[in-house]
């Protein structure tokens, strides 16, 4: 015999039973007032949940099934503080969390009792130390950027603080990563939102990133404009200029910043009206072809003053990396530099499809970049940057082994001005005032302490990294090549990264042989690539 009652409207039937109860008490006390607020209101929440059309959860389950509602809101918390483990990247394990806290506090990073890394696990890596090791006297380590049509050649520090622009950040969040720079003598990338008042306020080295909005130096309607990028570019404060041409979180797509959430100061950094709003296309308008951007990059460095000018990217289809390699050749222009984004960088947001299965990851791209310059001469005319998830001097270890002459860093830099990894980016409600145009969130966001705290993580990581150089032997960071660093591939087998990710021959790409000693990815797209079109030939 079933119940008269369904057992799922028992919470609901009892607010009801309440509610009665405390009407009647009221003949007999005043405190009755105190229920009968607390059961009439949670009575009017189920009849609306009775009622309603939208959650069938709510309308089978009045007044219960907001507790669903409620673990489903608080999971992220209740996962990243009480059942993720120590080592569960997601995206960042609370491992490299602590990392950069424990060296932006410039407290104790030691750990004690070994590893919590499972060293036979398939993937583990490590770098091979030497019987002879190097003693250094700085952890300063620095590279020159700037070719052979570059004057105004920049010192730059081997770890920088990766693109984020501001309206994306808070500007406390700008101004404190600025004011570090500062006193650590290291670049700051504005990201595509271009210079706004708060990278200028405490003098930080720039590197000025232009996107396809052409935010800083636009016309009207969204064209590039040479006038106002001369204003930009001719700053002593900017050191170096970077074309985005797609960005590991969402390479291919382009992005928007809708009207009500821009503000008199975003207005005034992008060069837009307030409302209007901010929209990235997809592709350039100053050029549609490798030839035409190499003509823009030649362009942008005589108006410049010829400082240091390049691009970034997140390696897509290769021809169209190829044709790009094709246009130096032909019209003999070659960028300063090129920052290699892998798809594992983070964004404020990005559709799901994009940062999961969208883009090459970094330790692809990189070495493709790389051994693309190299097999046509021109890897010492080029320096060659990257990004991606890069948090430790062994990440960067990695990377240089990999074929970068520096590394960039956005999460990890965020981590340092105390961004929790609460991932409501997008939200405005930033709990540390990182990722919110909220004033009052900012506050909480103290310009001089987290100041601090940017220039002791980075002085940290390079002082770990120094030690990392030291122990292989050697004598710079640029110096650690794949033979330097060994992964394993299962419970029975290393291998070194210079076997898995074998070099191609210095200008074996520009050699007429058959090219049959070339990895896959030349001998498959190669010669499908032009300089005049990023599409590929037909065959």
């Amino acid at each position: 015999m079933s119940p008269i009652l369904p057992i799922r409207l028992s919470t609901f039937a009892i607010c009801i039973a309440g509610t009665i109860a405390s009407t009647i008490g009221l003949l007999v006390s005043t405190i009755a007032w105190y229920p009968l607020a607390i059961f009439g209101l949670l009575t009017l929440v189920g009849i609306y949940d009775c009622t309603q059309t939208r959650h069938a959860v709510l309308r089978n389950y009045p007044v219960l099934g907001h507790i669903r509602f409620l673990f489903e809101f608080i999971r992220p918390e209740i996962r990243q503080y009480f059942i993720e483990g120590d080592n569960d990247k997601t995206p960042f394990s609370r491992s490299q969390r602590t990392l950069v806290y424990s060296r932006s506090k410039a407290v104790s990073d030691k750990k004690p009792f070994g590893t919590t890394l499972d060293v036979m696990a398939p993937g583990y890596q490590w770098i091979n130390q030497s019987l002879a090791p190097t003693h250094l006297s700085d952890h300063n380590f620095r590279i020159e950027i700037g070719g052979k049509d570059c004057t105004q050649k920049y010192s730059a520090s081997i770890f920088n603080i990766s693109a984020m622009s501001f309206g994306a950040l808070s500007a406390n969040a700008v101004m404190a990563l600025n004011l570090g720079a500062k006193k650590g003598g290291f670049a700051h990338d504005t990201g595509e939102g271009s210079i706004s008042r708060y990278h200028r306020l405490h003098g930080g080295d720039l590197i000025w990133e232009i996107g396809s909005g052409y935010f800083g130096c636009r016309t009207k309607d969204g064209q590039f404009d040479p006038k106002k990028y001369i204003e930009n570019a001719l700053d002593p404060q900017v050191k170096m200029i970077e074309i985005k041409l797609s960005q590991g979180a969402k390479p291919g797509h382009g992005g928007i910043l809708p009207g009500p959430k821009v503000t008199a100061e975003i207005a005034e950094a992008r060069g837009v009206q307030v409302g209007e709003a901010c929209v990235s296309p997809s592709s350039h308008s100053a050029f549609s072809t490798p030839l035409e951007m190499m003509q823009f990059i030649q362009r942008l460095r005589e108006l410049s003053g010829r400082k240091p000018v390049g691009f970034k990217l997140c390696i897509g289809h290769p021809w169209e990396w190829f044709a790009i390699v094709k246009a130096m050749l032909k019209t003999e222009i070659y960028p300063d530099f090129i920052v290699v984004d892998g798809t594992e960088g983070g964004t404020g947001a990005s559709p799901v499809e994009f940062s999961n299965h969208v883009g090459t990851p970094l330790q692809e791209g990189l070495r493709l970049v790389h051994n693309s310059l190299v097999g046509v001469n021109l890897r010492e005319q080029i320096k060659i940057g990257c990004s991606g998830k890069i948090i430790s001097a062994f990440d960067m270890a990695v990377a240089f082994a990999l074929g970068a002459d520096w590394c960039n860093s956005a999460r990890g830099f965020m981590f340092s001005i105390g961004c929790i990894q609460a991932q409501v980016c997008d939200t405005g409600f930033c709990p540390t005032g990182v990722t919110t145009q909220d004033p009052n969130r900012q506050k909480a966001l103290v310009v001089t302490d987290k100041s601090e705290r940017v220039y002791h993580f980075h002085k940290e990581t390079l002082k770990a990294l120094k030690e990392i150089v030291e122990a292989a032997g050697l004598n710079h960071p640029i110096e650690i090549n794949t033979c330097h660093i060994v992964r394993r591939i299962n419970a029975n087998e290393v291998r070194l990264l210079e076997d898995l990710l074998p070099d191609i021959a210095a200008g074996s790409l520009l050699s007429d042989e058959e090219g049959s000693s070339l990895p896959e990815v030349f001998q498959m797209y190669w010669d499908a690539a032009q300089a005049e079109s990023f599409a590929a030939k037909r065959t």
